[in-house]
């Protein structure tokens, strides 16, 4: 069976950086599992795992556009400690939901501290960066009509509710 939309993939994957430094893998846990043609992964990747099938391996570098996006600095902001009211800590790495520029919902981290300054960035931790993927396609099977209705896959290493 190849991958297409509203198939159930499961991938074994190692994602590294220019550097060759490992951001992230599946090693020593389960595959990561996911609805292709639901946004569930980058956009490049999944144009790349588009028609291949169980045993297929690949490795495929992805630029920023297809990615996380580019690296926005209108996206880093330093606002005052006074706006983490209710926070005793402060850490840089720190999340926190916030109000996006176009009225939304956005993740923050804290990227720096200094004294009552607090610098906020919106962007995503791998925005800007061109990340490459080793990937080995374990399972492709049909996604059940409740995992294409919720655009998400159900039980093991999907969502589970």
């Amino acid at each position: 069976m190849q991958i297409a939309a509203n198939k159930a993939v499961s991938i074994d994957y190692t994602l590294t950086n220019d550097a060759g430094e490992v951001l992230d893998s599946s090693a020593g846990g389960e595959p990561l599992v996911y609805l292709h043609g639901a946004g569930n992964i980058i956009p490049g990747l999944e144009r790349e795992l588009e028609g291949k099938q169980v045993g297929d391996a690949l490795k495929v570098t992805i630029e920023p556009e297809d990615a996380y996006g580019e690296f926005t600095a209108d996206l880093v902001a330093v606002l005052g400690r006074n706006m983490f009211e209710g926070v005793d800590e402060l850490e840089v790495g720190m999340q926190f939901h916030a109000s996006a520029p176009d009225g939304g919902m956005q993740i923050v981290t804290i990227t720096a501290l200094d004294g009552d300054e607090v610098t906020v960035d919106g962007n995503h931790p791998l925005a800007g960066q061109r990340l490459t993927f080793d990937v080995k396609v374990t399972a492709v099977r049909e996604a059940t009509e409740d995992e294409v209705a919720h655009g998400h896959i159900h039980g093991d290493g999907g969502v589970h509710h």
